[in-house]
């Protein structure tokens, strides 16, 4: 089958590398611009993009897709149907009809829930005990379209955003490679989504990263999850920014919320709005990850320190910044 494949970040390289793999004939390869980034403007290419040249591709980035001659060329193609993973932009209807079979798109939810930018991120914040696959026809509007397939993914209340991404990766890589093996039959037997029962994501914002210690026990190890890899959820340790990647729910005491409650060779326990959290893995300032056992080694922490100054004063800092 002729396909052109659209995408951008990791997500998408597993299914662009699977679609090559399984003999199908990719015509072309379209991600979003380079990027410049850190103080030194590094350019930095999509990951989908270093994919593509790897395999010998052709790849296309369009600064928009809404220009005619964007969507002759695309059209001078005459690609079977177009595969869209995580491209990051909406596409105009131009594009949506410029192929037979249209546009397919592997979405990492079980739509309708989670419709929208950020997914995995919302499904390990809100604690669901499944994730899953939608192989959708794209329409005009957002995550709206006709379902052709799903597959569903029991979770254990452990990943986080990063391993729920690779994962998620691969199933959607295998239920797309299923599809495409049968498209005329998955797309006679599509079943249109359920307007009613739609949620939706929105990009979480940075602002969230910093940890509101009077938030229970668990909503807070939940957002340690979700925000691993990126940006790491923080609280403030002698006036400067300490990550808190991992933590384990234990009871907690009858003090304010922030409090460190216990402190051992291996771990120390900081008393929430609900519960505790046992910390057992950090990331001090401009240092590398590691056990709290290793942070302690080097950090005196004491029973009755309170971990609460300092995010209301980040915020404010970081507004700033935005605004200069």
């Amino acid at each position: 089958m002729r396909i052109l494949f659209m995408g951008t970040p990791e997500f998408a390289v597993p299914s662009l590398t699977a679609l090559v793999q399984a003999g199908h004939e990719i015509v072309g390869v379209v991600s979003q611009p380079d990027k410049q980034r850190g103080r030194g403007k590094t350019v930095s290419f999509p990951p989908v993009k270093e994919k593509a040249a790897a395999l010998g591709l052709s790849v296309l980035q369009p600064q928009t897709l809404r220009d005619e001659r964007v969507l002759a060329a695309l059209r001078s193609l005459t690609p079977d149907v177009i595969v869209v993973i995580a491209y990051g932009k909406i596409l105009p209807a131009g594009l949506l009809t410029l192929a037979p079979h249209g546009c397919l798109n592997v979405h990492a939810s079980l739509l309708p829930k989670y419709r929208g930018a950020a997914p995995i991120q919302y499904t390990v914040m809100n604690g669901e005990t499944e994730a899953g696959i939608s192989i959708m026809k794209l329409d005009e509007g957002m995550d709206t379209g006709d379902i052709l397939a799903q597959a569903r993914l029991p979770l254990d209340g452990k990943e986080t955003t990063g391993t729920l991404f690779n994962t998620l990766a691969v199933l959607g890589k295998d239920t797309l490679l299923a599809v495409l093996d049968d498209l005329d039959t998955y797309e006679r037997r599509a079943v249109k989504q359920e307007p009613e029962k739609a949620t939706y994501t929105k990009k979480i914002d940075k602002s969230a990263a910093c940890i509101n210690w009077r938030d229970g026990a668990v909503t807070i190890e939940r957002l340690l999850r979700t925000l691993d890899p990126q940006p790491g959820a923080y609280t403030f340790f002698d006036g400067k920014r300490l990550k808190i990647w991992s933590a384990d729910v234990v009871p907690g005491k009858n003090v304010p919320a922030g409090t460190i409650l216990e402190v051992t060779k291996k771990f120390f326990t900081v008393q929430t709005g609900k519960d505790a959290l046992c910390i057992k893995e950090v990331q001090p300032e401009s240092r590398k990850r590691m056990s709290s056992a290793q942070f302690l080694q080097s950090h005196r922490l004491t029973a009755g320190t309170v971990l609460t100054e300092g995010c209301g004063v980040d915020r404010r800092r970081e507004n700033e910044n935005e605004r200069s």
